[in-house]
């Protein structure tokens, strides 16, 4: 719980570009690192979570740890930042005693980390994601709450601009895809704000978004993931084409499903999808 003690402590911190400087952290390439420094900008994208009281925050690639402070900085029981980069997870240190308990660091790899059993309780995951692997941590991430229903109560996410525009895309839209689909099916979806390359250090060559994923309640008879990510890779693989080619094998479903073989897959809705993946063998 947030107190007084914790406020002071955290206020005492050095500034994040001191941090960086003392610990050699400049940001790598290859590691999709853009720090956001602007607390600010941090404040606000953690204020776009429900509240968070009696709840543990996941935390993707902190680097000097500028979102972790105003994660920290919430009601949240508990911060669980997990970083990479060695180098970070050093400048952290100092973040780490300030907290006071509150924040646990982990040297892991992302993408191979199991978030659901990180901690018991409920988790909201909250992030500035590293841009080369945002995608496939989200597929992650959305594999398990089929497959873990209230798994995490929500999450708070960051990605280029044009990612976040895929995933809150609507049908019809030249951006609708396999992202929207599943994405949609699992969570409501809104893109809830949007920064400047300017706001990073380095800067990016592409703004970026945050957005907020509400997890929709599970359904008792619905498709396994990698069903409906198998059916929304065939069907936008080559986008142009009528349902009637791409998804040749399952055409004896279409009439069934009132589903016409000359649409094309930006004309299906997400329901459609889904309706189409229950009929599958």
């Amino acid at each position: 719980m947030l107190s007084n003690v914790h406020i002071e402590a955290l206020s005492s911190l050095p500034p994040l570009r001191e941090v960086i400087s003392a610990h050699g952290l400049r940001a790598e390439k290859s590691l999709g690192q853009n720090f956001l420094l602007d607390q600010n900008l941090t404040d606000k994208i953690a204020r776009q979570a429900a509240d968070l009281s009696g709840k543990t925050v996941i935390e993707i690639g902190p680097g000097p740890g500028g979102l972790t402070r105003s994660l920290l900085k919430t009601h949240a029981e508990k911060v669980v930042a997990i970083e990479f980069d060695p180098r970070a997870v050093e400048a952290l240190q100092g973040l780490k005693e300030a907290a006071q308990g509150r924040l646990e660091i982990l040297q892991l790899d992302a993408l191979q980390a199991d978030l659901k059993t990180i901690s018991e309780g409920p988790k909201v995951i909250i992030a500035n994601l590293p841009y080369n692997i945002a995608t496939a941590l989200l597929l992650g991430w959305l594999k398990d709450l089929r497959e873990s229903p209230g798994c995490y109560d929500e999450m708070i996410l960051m990605f280029q601009k044009e990612v976040a525009m895929r995933i809150c895309a609507d049908k019809g839209n030249k951006t609708y895809g396999r992202l929207s689909v599943i994405s949609q099916w699992l969570c409501e979806t809104k893109a809830v704000m949007e920064l400047p390359p300017a706001a990073f250090t380095p800067p990016p060559k592409v703004k970026s978004s945050v957005v907020r994923f509400t997890p929709r309640p599970p359904e008792s008879d619905a498709p396994a993931f990698d069903v409906v990510e198998q059916l929304t890779q065939q069907a936008f693989g080559q986008r142009r084409k009528m349902i009637r080619s791409t998804l040749k094998p399952y055409q004896e479903h279409f009439e069934k499903l009132g589903l016409d073989p000359q649409s094309r897959a930006e004309e299906l809705q997400v329901s459609d999808f889904i309706k189409l993946a229950k009929n599958l063998p």
